[in-house]
């Protein structure tokens, strides 16, 4: 049923779009709550950084640059063989600049460690890593969007609070709440003389992923009614829809490469991955390296950055990273679905 369920809540939330996206004021709640849970499976003192969180980090902010500024001189080049060749004039060569950018940009998913989780990765290597790539967008954003949109006049300071802000709630306090939990639980049987240790059980484990299928219905019935009423040119919106495409493909692509050829550690020091997620004792260490860093890399807060393209750049430029949405839960559901097929395969 698991490696089904993204794909179903896709067509739901599709076909649903009426009724559903007036359900969008569920989602902040929903995503703490998925985050707590799973914040809850981990120890604050598994924690830690490791070579391919700089190398993915690194790739990010570069590609994200790199496309702008190549995307922008391609369409220059287009532009100076003559107007007649191409229906698609400046200010379209920037929005697609801008949406491509964007969606290489935009730091991990908070759910990505649900995915991970049940792909057999390390979802406290996971977690670290989306800590670390959301704060370095609300750095990076300030200090780059500038460039990509003077008209906007972005102020560094207001910037990075307002995105800090906007991380916040859905991001650190949920961290915070299950720390707190754990601290708070371990300190009061110790109190009562027993050394019993904080750890949810099964039932629990389980409800982030679950609570994330709810979260899609309602994400892509508001993508839905936005491509519905939308009022750009279709041929924008469908150059921003392939070139998600591309980038969501790219960037899980070389995530799996990258994890795959700096593994977070031995299987020795990291053991813990098993104790927290019983699906990584299937693989070797690269083999769970592989799988994190392909979702860190691969798998997007598009929240975040529809609402960065909506106040810091054009508001079409948002299609991209609202695409982007479809393509990573399609290919995330194909990537469930074959670990299911050799998960009943081991079973038989």
């Amino acid at each position: 049923m698991d490696r089904n369920a993204l794909a179903l809540a896709m067509l739901v939330g599709v076909a649903g779009f009426p009724l559903f996206r007036h359900l969008t004021g569920i989602l902040p709640p929903m995503i703490f709550l998925m985050l707590f849970f799973t914040f809850c499976k981990i120890n604050p003192a598994d924690l830690r950084l490791r070579a391919w969180h700089w190398v993915v980090l690194s790739c990010q902010l570069l590609l994200g640059v790199g496309t702008y500024y190549g995307v922008m001189a391609i369409g220059d080049w287009v532009l100076a063989m003559g107007d007649g060749l191409w229906a698609i004039g400046e200010n379209d060569w920037r929005i697609i600049a801008q949406g491509l950018m964007l969606c290489l940009i935009m730091p991990t998913a908070s759910a990505a460690a649900i995915i991970a989780g049940k792909l057999g990765g390390s979802i406290q290597n996971l977690t670290s890593f989306t800590l670390l790539s959301n704060i370095a967008t609300a750095i990076f954003v300030p200090l780059f969007f500038p460039v990509v949109n003077p008209e906007a006049g972005i102020e560094f300071t207001t910037a990075f609070l307002t995105i800090l802000k906007r991380i916040t709630p859905l991001l650190i306090c949920p961290f915070l709440a299950a720390w707190g939990l754990r601290i708070g639980y371990n300190l009061y049987y110790r109190y009562r003389g027993s050394q019993k240790q904080f750890s949810l059980n099964k039932t629990w484990a389980s409800m982030p992923f679950y609570i994330w299928i709810v979260t899609l219905v309602v994400l892509m019935a508001d993508l839905t009614y936005t491509l519905v009423h939308q009022e750009y040119s279709w041929w924008t919106i469908g150059v921003l829809c392939v070139g998600s495409l591309l980038t969501c493909v790219l960037q899980f692509m070389l995530g799996k490469y990258i994890g795959m050829r700096l593994p977070a550690a031995t299987r020795g020091e990291d053991y813990r991955d098993v104790l927290i997620n019983p699906e990584a004792a299937n693989y070797t260490m690269a083999q769970v390296s592989r799988i994190t860093a392909g979702q860190a890399f691969g798998q997007k807060n598009t929240t975040l950055a529809i609402w960065m393209a909506q106040v810091y750049l054009l508001p079409v430029v948002s299609m991209a990273p609202a695409a982007y949405i479809i393509w990573q839960n399609i290919f995330n559901s194909i990537q469930l679905s074959i670990a299911g097929r050799r998960s009943n395969k081991k079973g038989a």
